[in-house]
């Protein structure tokens, strides 16, 4: 057998481990955006920065691939909710795009839990994966919905705009695995 394979030998989490991977997931998901966008405030960029660095994918692909995928499908699809409730952002006219983009984000990072590929292959698909999702549901507003909020051109501003959040989850995401991964392996 390569030592790439797609084979899944993860062992589930107890349930009690997943409610508490998926309410961490939930909190650093709202809490996250928030210190984004009160240092965007303060250097004078106002929401740019969480709409460039987009933490709250951070916390949802890491749920997703340490703790399977109905933890990341679950805190994917109630982190924009609840954080459009305590805060309003983000704003309604892309929640619907950020939740199927989130929970497509968590879902599928849980179940490249045990992918045996490098993370940061597993993280790359997970982003092209969320990103197709987010562009289907746009479409989905547009063609079938008949919304007069969504754009085709949309899709690509948020793709170009995110390109930096892209890049801190391509370099954040597969040490922090490697890192829960190696010392999990440590420690039994």
């Amino acid at each position: 057998m390569s030592r790439y394979s797609l084979s899944i030998d993860k062992p589930r989490l107890s349930v009690g481990a997943q409610t508490a991977a998926a309410a961490a997931a939930v909190a650093s998901s709202v809490l996250l955006p928030q210190v984004f966008h009160g240092i965007g405030i303060i250097s004078g960029t106002g929401a740019a920065l969480g709409a460039a660095f987009l933490p709250m994918y951070l916390p949802l692909m890491l749920a997703g691939l340490l703790a399977g995928p109905f933890v990341g499908l679950a805190a994917g699809a109630l982190a924009p909710v609840l954080s459009f409730l305590i805060s309003g952002m983000p704003a309604p006219a892309v929640l619907p795009m950020i939740i199927a983009e989130t929970a497509a984000c968590g879902l599928f990072a849980g179940l490249m839990r045990g992918v045996k590929l490098p993370a940061l292959l597993r993280v790359a698909a997970v982003i092209v994966i969320a990103k197709l999702c987010r562009a289907v549901m746009t479409l989905g507003l547009i063609y079938v919905a008949g919304s007069q909020t969504a754009t085709v051109s949309g899709i690509w501003e948020s793709a170009l705009q995110g390109l930096p959040g892209i890049l801190l989850q391509l370099c954040v995401v597969p040490l922090a695995v490697f890192y829960a991964e190696n010392r999990k392996s440590r420690h039994e």
